[in-house]
């Protein structure tokens, strides 16, 4: 009897164990046969929809975009105070429906960035470079800042769009090229006026300044007050009139965006001293047709307003550089007989700036060749082309 039960039991163990071994096989066959493969990621096509809180970066989101992005740029205008903009419900709709938004930060558009879902890739210019509430948010003068958001833009629009990826890059090195030209006209300048200064209403264009080695002698009771939004003190007002006054600056720069009394009475100061003054906008003119191009023509007003013969080379009166009147047998040349006459093609040639009557006078004529001659002296107003071409722009 107990041999009978221990081989019924003995049995029963092999059977269980018969029974598990066929659950297991059974588990691992449907675990193989039932795994869903990854799913593809689908890569996007099309334009990509881009829009700027400001223009100043929107142009040079279009720049590196090509026609590969769409962009809109909320803040266009150089006759509205940016400081105080409130975006209308079609600009936040706008926002909202963008693949990518690309902000200034430094508190300066936090309305562009508030309200976003996660979907929306948002490029700034404030978390490139470092800048939060506090510091200066005109970032787009800094040389810095546009090399870095020329990179990020790049990335963004790659990740966007792999495909585009050679486009985006071959337009991102075409940029550096032309700010590279940019840069080596402001070391060049800063090279050569180590002390110029500058004042200015406010501190707007104080990275370009910057970059270009003008020091800024602004008074600081000034300065702190329109820092902080309040009222300059007279005393304070009277010491600028006074460093304007006493030429101690090369120039006064304005921001006509930022009006006041206070302001119009220093450029009206400046003015009655001779000292230039050069206005410089916040937003881009609409006459420009990218940041590249503004800030090129910016560099020259100022540098010119300091320097009026900056990148500029004196040359015969026949456009030469008077080495072919040296090889003429007779000793007679053209710019020789302008330099008789005062007048005809050097007289011409010099028209284009105010302080080249003496070389008109001689028979020379005065070429620039600096990033895009503005023909500044004087009081200049840096945000105009003086050469009175416009562009589109892209805005």
């Amino acid at each position: 009897m107990q041999t009978n039960r221990a081989i019924r039991k003995g049995a029963a163990i092999l059977l269980a164990s018969a029974v598990l071994l066929a659950s297991a096989a059974c588990g691992f066959g449907n675990r193989r046969t039932t795994t869903d493969p990854q799913p593809k990621v689908v890569e996007k096509t099309g334009v990509i929809t881009v829009v700027s809180s400001i223009n100043q970066w929107g142009s040079l989101a279009a720049q590196i975009g090509g026609d590969d992005v769409r962009v809109t740029s909320v803040l266009a205008s150089t006759g509205v105070d940016a400081h105080d903009f409130e975006p209308k419900t079609s600009d936040l709709r706008a926002l909202g429906k963008a693949e990518i938004v690309v902000a200034n930060g430094a508190d300066y558009d936090s309305w562009a960035t508030k309200s976003l879902s996660r979907n929306v890739t948002v490029v700034s210019a404030g978390q490139t470079v470092g800048a939060t509430k506090g510091d200066d948010p005109h970032l787009w003068f800094s040389k810095d800042a546009r090399s870095s958001m020329a990179q990020e833009l790049t990335a963004a629009f790659s990740k966007a769009r792999p495909a585009k990826k050679a486009a985006f890059k071959k337009r991102l090195k075409q940029w550096q090229q032309q700010e590279k030209a940019l840069d080596e006209t402001m070391r060049k300048f800063a090279e050569g006026h180590g002390k110029a200064a500058y004042a200015a209403t406010e501190s707007v264009a104080y990275y370009l300044m910057s970059d270009m080695g003008l020091k800024d002698v602004t008074p600081q009771g000034y300065l702190q007050a329109v820092m902080n939004g309040g009222e300059v003190a007279p005393g304070d007002l009277q010491e600028f009139q006074e460093l304007l006054e006493g030429k101690k600056a090369s120039m006064l720069v304005n921001n006509p965006q930022e009006a006041s009394d206070a302001t119009n009475m220093l450029t009206g100061t400046a003015r009655k001293a001779e000292v230039p003054v050069v206005d410089v906008s916040e937003q881009m003119p609409k006459e420009y047709e990218s940041l590249t191009d503004w800030i090129s023509a910016l560099v020259d007003g100022i540098a010119t307003a300091v320097d009026p013969e900056f990148g500029c080379a004196v040359e015969d009166g026949d456009g030469s550089d008077g080495s072919e009147s040296d090889a003429d047998s007779d000793g007679d040349s053209k710019s020789d007989d302008a330099k008789d006459a005062g007048s005809g093609d050097a007289s011409g040639s010099a028209s284009d700036s105010k302080d080249a009557g003496d070389s008109a006078k001689s028979g020379k004529s005065r070429k620039c060749s600096g990033s895009g001659d503005t023909g500044a002296s004087g009081n200049n107003e840096a945000n105009t082309k003086s050469d009175g071409t416009t562009g589109d722009g892209k805005n």
